[in-house]
């Protein structure tokens, strides 16, 4: 059986859950006062040893809710890419490029470029999408885009009088 690094003694729900806030202390990137501030405004006490199990809870939720994809947004960041699923080689591929701007004119994500490359395609990654399909995939997300400008034109407008 293999040795525990802690010395064989088990961890007690309550260490676990302190080691854990402060683990999201430091995902959150908060100093002292101000991870003492979110402290007080979740439980109204400005230390995590001197709270109930339910207020562990809370504060964890708390910090859940305040970076619901902070590990994933971080390591995305740490390889260079600005969102999450975007592929390696946007500024190599002209379409690719497009694609990305039309995603951000229509505030989508890159995940819903790759779902649209997988109905149109059977292809689970833009990348692995050859030229033509790219192409394809472009003119649907304009085709959108135009629907969507049109749509806000007609908006604006708004019910024409009868002379």
């Amino acid at each position: 059986m293999p040795k525990r690094r802690d010395g064989g003694r088990p961890k007690s729900d309550r260490n676990r859950q302190l080691a854990r806030i402060h683990m999201a202390q430091q995902q959150a990137g908060l100093d002292d006062d101000a991870y003492r501030d979110l402290l007080e405004r979740v439980t109204g006490k400005r230390s995590a040893s001197a709270m109930t199990p339910g207020e562990h809870l809370a504060v964890l939720g708390e910090f859940a809710r305040l970076a619901p994809r902070g590990r994933a947004v971080r390591a995305a960041a740490k390889k260079g890419r600005a969102y999450l699923g975007r592929p390696r080689d946007v500024a190599a591929v002209p379409l690719l490029t497009k694609i990305e701007a039309l995603l951000a004119d229509a505030s989508r994500e890159w995940a819903y470029a790759h779902g649209l490359a997988k109905r149109m395609f059977r292809v689970n990654r833009l990348e692995w999408c050859n030229a033509d399909q790219l192409r394809r995939l472009v003119a649907a997300l304009q085709i959108d885009a135009n629907r969507r400008a049109a749509t806000a034109a007609d908006a604006d407008q708004g019910p024409s009088a009868a002379p």
